[in-house]
């Protein structure tokens, strides 16, 4: 028997209530999955629902089939945005290789500004150079655009080599008069040599968000090394 002024021991269905047995379920999602064989009484198929009965299993299984869902749409997401980068891939790899096959620099120039955006399914390729002076010269190259001293770290940034835009307002003395089509824009800078001018690389479409900030750069990347090392050489340009 307790003694006097002593109280008796509480079970442990005495120190829980509701509220707590609530808590604690909210904040262990995972324990009735744990212990499934807790809710077998319960998950009857044929009980009848009524006035503040719920239907456990009904729950789960609807929590199932939208978890299903939801992790189907995610696996079709990833499944097109593969397909997508290795249509990429493959496009940057045929446009490379039409660069390598260049037999004159004249057929260089046509390769990255003609030949271009029909590889990459684009409306227009521009490749500028800085000039050297102010103002600058009139190029005599078809292909070729010379920008002023210093535009490629105006555009770009002296932090950063790579700018893409899917909503562009595309500047006439990059793209010339095709810039009134361009929507979306990918501009990438270029280093020749220490011994020549600063270049820039511009693609473009007419399709907004072609280019967009989120998207991967690698392939773009390897695509202005390439151009690089082919003018280097074809210049015989000192690395």
């Amino acid at each position: 028997m307790p003694k006097p002024n002593e109280r008796p021991e509480r079970t442990a269905e005495q120190n829980l209530d509701e509220t707590q047995v609530l808590a604690y379920l909210r904040a262990h999602p995972e324990f009735l999955g744990a212990h499934a064989d807790l809710l077998a009484p319960l998950l009857h198929p044929e009980r009848e629902s009524g006035d503040r009965v719920v239907d456990l299993q009904r729950f789960m299984v609807e929590r199932l089939t939208r978890r299903t869902r939801e992790l189907e749409e995610e696996r079709d997401h990833m499944v097109a945005l593969a397909r997508l980068n290795l249509k990429s891939q493959t496009r940057i790899h045929r446009a490379v290789l039409a660069l390598m096959a260049a037999s004159s620099f004249e057929h260089l120039i046509q390769a990255v500004t003609i030949d271009l955006p029909v590889f990459l399914g684009l409306d227009v390729a521009s490749l500028c150079i800085e000039a050297t002076a102010s103002p600058p010269p009139r190029c005599e190259t078809p292909g070729v655009r010379v920008i002023d001293p210093g535009a490629v770290d105006r555009v770009l940034g002296t932090a950063r080599d790579m700018l893409l835009s899917g909503t562009a307002r595309a500047d006439k003395a990059i793209f010339g008069s095709a810039a009134r089509l361009v929507r979306s824009e990918a501009l990438l800078r270029l280093r020749f040599s220490p011994a020549a001018p600063a270049g820039l690389l511009a693609l473009g479409s007419r399709k907004e968000n072609r280019f967009h900030p989120g998207q991967g750069t690698e392939l773009l990347g390897f695509l202005a090394r390439a151009i690089e090392h082919n003018v280097r050489a074809w210049l015989d340009l000192p690395l």
